[in-house]
């Protein structure tokens, strides 16, 4: 299941948070491999109308399955970020190839990102680890771990440390808010890190 990420702005209208990192461009050697197989992901889709297949032999960093967010950036605003809080394929470089296309191409407040846009592009991504049921707001750390916030089918999350959100309050807050979540609705609450890549 695809998420949008929020936003800084004060949009929420979307589901879910995005990584505030900007990745400044260097060459491909500098960037991590989740990195590197977003960004060709990209540029093949988009300059050739192709899906990569995934990297043969498989990398030990690519094995496990996990949750997996791909954020843009052009000129240091957000140009596009999708992703999965539960893993939707059978590994995460299947999973980095997905969003990737999907951040490039589907997030609904942008236009599809065209092959002029691509060498202005900035990458991020997040590999999340799995959710952990949490019944108290003091077990969460708004710089160290992301938030879920569900209340029957309706769920809000957060990625962790983001630019002005400075405590828990604040991160259920928007995750209610990204829901559809009345505040004196009673909610299950869920905890999760990432493993950050650029």
């Amino acid at each position: 299941m695809h998420r949008t990420s929020g936003d800084t702005s004060g949009d929420y209208d979307s589901v879910v948070g995005y990584a505030g990192i900007i990745i400044k461009k260097s060459g491909d050697k500098d960037f991590s491999e989740p990195v590197k197989l977003a960004k060709k992901t990209i540029e093949t889709y988009i300059n050739e109308d192709r899906t990569i297949a995934r990297p043969d032999p498989l990398p030990p960093i690519f094995e496990q399955q996990a949750g997996v967010f791909v954020s843009l950036h052009k000129f240091g605003q957000l140009r596009g970020c999708i992703g999965t809080f539960e893993p939707s394929h059978d590994n995460i470089a299947e999973e980095i190839i997905s969003n990737a296309i999907s951040s490039a191409t589907r997030d609904p407040r942008f236009s599809p990102v065209t092959a002029d846009e691509l060498k202005h592009l900035d990458y991020n991504v997040d590999v999340l680890t799995a959710p952990e049921a949490i019944e108290d707001i003091k077990e969460l750390n708004p710089r160290k771990y992301g938030v879920i916030v569900e209340k029957d089918h309706r769920k809000g999350l957060l990625l962790p440390d983001l630019e002005g959100v400075d405590t828990a309050e604040q991160q259920i807050d928007i995750c209610r808010r990204k829901a559809g979540i009345m505040p004196h609705e009673k909610v299950q609450l869920y905890r999760f890190e990432v493993k950050r890549y650029k």
